[in-house]
């Protein structure tokens, strides 16, 4: 998808400020592109959509190194292939105790403002029509819905709970609320 070069570098702008819509606008517009090439690569939906997550956890957590000169979509395609390799190692390896990096025990902020257009969306829902779309989702993506809004968890217990990065926690629930809306949008059409 082509994105005009002004609106992508203010919306960037945006992003190194916290700004929440700012990293939905991103996440919008370049998810598709990073997961294609995942799914490419690794040949799995689930792997794919696993790194394609990191992807975004990490380049939000890491936007303001992003240089303009250069194309947001590459930049996001490096920070990927450097996740895939980093996959394939720890797949490779027979070790199976888990390791951490000093980047998995900072604490990731990607500004919250709630609620969102998703999240109007969900609440505005019959709770039975609303639990049925959810069983559409992924089983990942369901659970994070599920703690988030029936069992009314934090994002860091959410992340305890399911023993991931706090940043991944943000992006699977940001992109859950987003497929989400779109299944309670398409019936709604």
């Amino acid at each position: 998808m082509e994105v005009n070069k002004e609106i992508l570098l203010t919306q960037i702008a945006k992003a190194k400020k916290g700004n929440q819509s700012a990293f939905n606008y991103l996440l919008d517009h370049f998810w598709n592109e990073v997961y294609r090439f995942q799914l490419k690569r690794t040949e799995n939906e689930t792997d794919a959509e696993d790194i394609t997550i990191q992807t975004f956890s990490k380049a939000f957590h890491k936007i303001d190194l992003f240089d303009e000169q250069y194309k947001f979509s590459t930049w996001l395609i490096t920070i990927s292939k450097n996740i895939h390799y980093d996959f394939l190692r720890k797949k490779k390896s027979s070790i199976s105790s888990q390791t951490t990096t000093d980047d998995d025990d900072k604490v990731y902020s990607i500004a919250d403002q709630s609620p969102s257009a998703e999240d109007k969306l969900i609440n505005e829902q019959n709770l039975a029509k609303l639990l049925k779309d959810i069983k559409k989702l992924k089983p990942h993506y369901q659970e994070v819905i599920q703690l988030r809004y029936f069992q009314e968890m934090s994002y860091n217990e959410i992340a305890q709970e399911i023993n991931e990065p706090l940043n991944n926690v943000k992006v699977k629930l940001l992109r859950a609320r987003k497929l989400l809306a779109e299944i309670i949008q398409k019936k709604n059409d």
